[in-house]
């Protein structure tokens, strides 16, 4: 149950740094809130994921993987948009993965 604590709490931080940009662009309350249950959600999945590869590197594939949806509904709204989701999406599923293999193993 630790472990699950540990990684909901991964998962609020890491959904947190994803909206806090937005909140100061004034996007959507709904994009908002969708990029931060996504976060918490992939804090919960990306370190329990046992992949034989680095973690830095397993969250980079499931970051990525994972953004892909949202990237097929915004892109005829704001093709602009991809590429910080991208970026952050890469840094983010490297940092939760990273973390959540430094406290939980």
């Amino acid at each position: 149950m630790e472990k699950i604590l540990i990684a909901l709490c991964i998962g609020i931080v890491a959904g947190l740094i994803d909206v806090t940009p937005m909140i100061i662009q004034k996007l959507d309350k709904t994009a908002c809130w969708s990029a931060f249950v996504h976060w918490v959600v992939l804090g919960l999945i990306i370190p329990f994921v046992h992949w034989d590869i680095q973690p830095w590197l397993k969250g980079l594939i499931i970051g990525e993987l994972s953004v892909l949806p949202i990237m097929i509904i915004v892109l005829p709204k704001d093709k602009k948009a991809l590429i910080p989701m991208s970026i952050f999406s890469a840094i983010l599923g490297i940092g939760v993965a990273v973390v959540g293999s430094v406290f939980i193993g």
